[in-house]
């Protein structure tokens, strides 16, 4: 198969992540538990090979399966660490700061990219990658605003580089500014960072170092609301444009801006709802059984996530930042700093 190639780099990189946190933190420094997280290790791996190799063409099928396929696979059996009780109390909890931060994004980047000579284009590209869901928002966005492939380009790059670092710096960030409150630092995490992919990663790397996975539950669903947030934005998106353009493009159907892994995490989590509300769980699974059916689960997740995020790594390329400009790079930096700074001040406020 076409991904075996690539997705067996990024399973080895995943294992080397591990390796490595055992090494560093248990046989060199002594310590009864490694304090370095193995999802961060995998990732600067990834980073270091993809930037300073000249990666074969064989394996980009299988790195993008694992960035895309995997990650998916993986949020979708997270949801089962959730009942839809906690996954609805998060969500509603998380609906402000999101539409602020959204808001936000979406008024000021805008705004500040026309003011640097930026086309229209692409500031909206990079304001509705930042508020929402990374390349995905972009993507989606880019053909009903009729944007060109180099404006795309450029709105990804900057999404992604200012993630990644979104990604390795905000876990520890967050639980510096909230005090250690799980809670807190999962909402900031799910508002600020920008893929869906760095939010999980973030999310992975808090509860590693912190030994708290209520973070990582927190940040998925508030991403994962977040992401719900195309249905509204990429229409009106749309709408602006028309009004002063008229050059055949359509906007998307609603029902194609529904990301699927959003309904898998939801059915995962009425899963384990329905199973925990019976002893047996189902009429007929024993209740220490299906709590290990439960665990494993949970543990089969975050290794499919670990092989996503040395995917993440492998696909980072610091290279291709050459071409795109300061301009874009600093409105990409300012609508990272806004997004964090209006998630952080939201949180504080309302929490």
């Amino acid at each position: 198969m076409a991904v075996l190639p690539g997705l067996i780099l990024a399973l080895i990189l995943a294992v080397a992540g591990q390796y490595l946190s055992e090494l560093i933190g248990v046989k060199l420094m002594g310590l009864p538990k490694s304090p370095i997280s193995a999802i961060m290790m995998a990732i600067l791996l990834g980073i270091l090979i993809r930037n300073t190799f000249t990666l074969p063409t064989a394996l980009q099928p299988g790195i993008r399966f694992g960035l895309v396929r995997v990650l998916r696979f993986g949020i979708v059996l997270l949801g089962i660490r959730l009942s839809l009780g906690e996954v609805g109390a998060i969500g509603l909890k998380s609906l402000p700061v999101i539409i602020g931060t959204v808001g936000a994004a979406l008024l000021l980047v805008t705004h500040l990219s026309r003011r640097l000579g930026l086309s229209g284009k692409l500031g909206t590209l990079i304001a509705v990658g930042t508020s929402i869901c990374g390349a995905t928002a972009i993507v989606a966005t880019a053909p009903t605003i009729a944007a060109r492939d180099d404006e795309v380009s450029y709105a990804v790059a900057c999404i992604t580089l200012f993630g990644v670092l979104a990604m390795l710096v905000y876990p520890f960030a967050g639980h510096w500014i909230f005090n250690g409150d799980p809670f807190a630092a999962g909402l900031f995490l799910g508002t600020s960072v920008h893929e869906t992919a760095q939010v999980a990663g973030a999310g992975l790397v808090y509860q590693q170092y912190y030994d708290d996975p209520a973070a990582l539950d927190v940040a998925t669903v508030t991403k994962l609301v977040r992401n719900l947030g195309m249905l509204l934005v990429i229409p009106l998106m749309s709408i602006v444009y028309h009004r002063n353009h008229s050059d055949g493009t359509e906007p998307p159907k609603w029902w194609t801006m529904i990301p699927l892994f959003v309904v898998g995490f939801a059915i995962m989590s009425l899963i384990r709802t329905v199973g925990d509300m019976g002893d047996p769980a189902f009429g007929f699974i024993p209740a220490e059984q299906w709590q290990a059916i439960v665990g494993h689960t949970k543990e089969f997740a975050e290794f499919c996530l670990g092989i996503a995020m040395a995917a993440v790594g492998l696909g980072t390329s610091i290279k291709g930042l050459r071409d795109i400009g300061l301009k874009p790079l600093g409105v990409g930096l300012f609508s990272a700093l806004l997004v964090g700074g209006v998630s952080i001040g939201l949180i504080m406020l309302l929490y």
